[in-house]
């Protein structure tokens, strides 16, 4: 893609994840719920950092990225586990804003045997935060800043999320984006704002869907760049992902690999993409090695359970077997 500032050897790119940060706590396996106040035995209890903004700052920094969190986190014992999981991830917490009015948004994930995940959820401190908790002279420093959670901030959707995008475009910044589900009936009124200023939008597949009504990711791709994405890349799980940019449309397979969690697989996806665009690679060879991070993320519980770094990653990407697409 064009406009895009490789990483110099040894200089590791700057990011800045703006938007939505949550800790998960996570069991497996669970194919069913204890009734009353009974309980059930199972092989595995974790806590992550996750979230759209929060799972891929984690997983930049392990792919060797200098980044920047900016978000809401409550001033509670939730929040201080959070924010020591993303300090011991190498991650730079001090743009965390503390709203006392709220609790650090938090979800319970009992996952099932197939890897699939049902949720309960707190938005907590992500639906209070604003425009005015953004430090602008850290933005203004990064060479990639990417917007996580669309529809999912009830302050910062709109006008907020453009003044942010536009800022880091003027800055010479690019500029990527993800949704976390979708949360508001207005989404595509919402897009329609952000896209000419997003270089790289990166919904699922259901999210694509739900967005413009339309079944088939390669028609919700054309709305997106109709609306004015540079590219776009529709998550597609277990089929990999499709990239469209201009007239081009490929297809990434997905890498066949054991699967014991879905959670935080798109957060890697992003990370992974954001990596390879760093390092001057073209968008084909940056959503491979996403696709691999997201592989290396599903074999274990949690946002940040097989992600390592950019070699473990890229030797991964080398020699591991691809499904067909």
């Amino acid at each position: 893609m064009k406009g895009i500032r490789a990483a110099s050897p040894g200089s590791p790119v700057t990011v800045a994840c703006v938007g939505v940060y949550i800790l998960d706590v996570l069991g497996r396996p669970i194919s069913s719920l204890p009734v009353g106040q009974t309980s059930q035995l199972i092989d595995e209890i974790r806590i992550s950092a996750a979230g759209t903004a929060g799972g891929t700052s984690v997983d930049l920094a392990r792919l060797g990225a200098k980044v920047i969190a900016m978000g809401a986190v409550g001033q509670d014992e939730i929040g201080e586990m959070l924010v020591s999981l993303l300090d011991k991830n190498g991650v730079d917490t001090r743009y965390l804003v503390r709203k006392p009015e709220a609790q650090t948004s938090a979800t319970i994930l009992p996952i099932h045997p197939d890897g699939t995940r049902p949720a309960w959820h707190v938005i907590g401190a992500n639906g209070h935060f604003g425009i005015e908790d953004v430090n602008w002279e850290a933005i203004a420093g990064c060479e990639f800043v990417h917007l996580g959670g669309i529809s999912a901030m009830p302050r910062f959707d709109g006008d907020a999320s453009v003044e942010v995008l536009r800022f880091a475009k003027r800055r010479g910044a690019l500029t990527t984006a993800d949704c976390l589900g979708v949360k508001r009936e207005d989404t595509l009124d919402l897009l329609r704002r952000y896209l000419p200023l997003v270089d790289v939008f990166m919904p699922n597949a259901q999210e694509a869907a739900r967005v413009t009504g339309l079944d088939s990711p390669e028609a919700a791709a054309d709305v997106f760049l109709q609306l004015g994405a540079g590219c776009v890349i529709v998550k597609l799980g277990e089929r990999g992902c499709l990239i469209a940019h201009g007239a081009t449309r490929t297809y990434q397979p997905a890498f066949d690999v054991p699967v014991v969690d879905s959670t935080g697989c798109g957060d890697a996806f992003c990370a992974g993409v954001i990596i390879g665009l760093s390092r001057g690679w073209s968008i084909d060879q940056a959503a491979q090695f996403g696709t691999a991070a997201a592989a290396l993320t599903i074999q274990g519980l949690g946002s940040d359970a097989g992600l390592q770094s950019f070699e473990h990653t890229q030797a991964f990407a080398a020699s591991a077997r691809r499904k067909s697409c």
